[in-house]
């Protein structure tokens, strides 16, 4: 696989959201605003590309008996400095988010990549694994947030686009489901079709 495939393959090919399954809970949790979803998706991403890169340049040194618990480590060291960045530079953003973003240190994507992917391949092709995934979840979680934002208050990124009354239920945790729902049925008519 060439390294373009390879930067375009989260987008919708291998999609951790849309074609994997993988991360549901911060993609149901915090994308009641597009906003969220973006914030969201670009700390996931920075620990992301940035485990990739430390796992494939460390893999040779770390033991097969205590590989997983050395990933999560360095991937909590990542998820620590999102964390802090975020309290002292976007703290409104911060307190969207919640315990969302400390969880990224078990998000399934994260962890899935540093072992199925990062730890067999070199640091170049960690690095780009990571930002194709990140990005890829980044895209999902603005979809799904857009989705629900519109419908539900009638704005997008805070902006109104129609009235103020929306339909509620896409605000709340059912229409989280609901959304995801109705966007796969639409990704996966346009992958039939093409």
């Amino acid at each position: 696989m060439n390294q373009w495939q390879n930067l375009t393959k989260g987008f919708f090919r291998e999609s951790p959201t849309f074609a994997l399954f993988l991360g549901m809970c911060p993609v149901l949790g915090v994308t009641t605003k597009a906003s969220n979803g973006l914030g969201m998706g670009l700390a996931t991403t920075f620990v992301l590309v940035m485990s990739n890169i430390v796992v494939s340049a460390v893999k040779s040194f770390i033991p097969d008996e205590v590989r997983i618990p050395s990933y999560i480590v360095l991937i909590a060291s990542f998820v620590t400095i999102v964390e802090l960045v975020m309290q002292a530079y976007l703290p409104d953003l911060s307190a969207q988010l919640g315990v969302f973003i400390p969880l990224i240190v078990v998000n399934c994507i994260v962890l899935g990549r540093a072992e199925a992917y990062a730890s067999k391949n070199d640091v170049l092709s960690a690095g780009i694994d990571g930002l194709s995934m990140g990005l890829g979840f980044t895209l999902a979680l603005i979809i799904i947030g857009s989705v629900r934002e519109l419908l539900g208050s009638g704005s997008l990124f805070g902006h109104q686009i129609y009235g103020s009354n929306g339909i509620l239920l896409f605000i709340l945790p059912p229409g989280a489901f609901l959304a995801l729902a109705y966007v796969i049925v639409i990704i996966n008519r346009i992958r039939k079709a093409t």
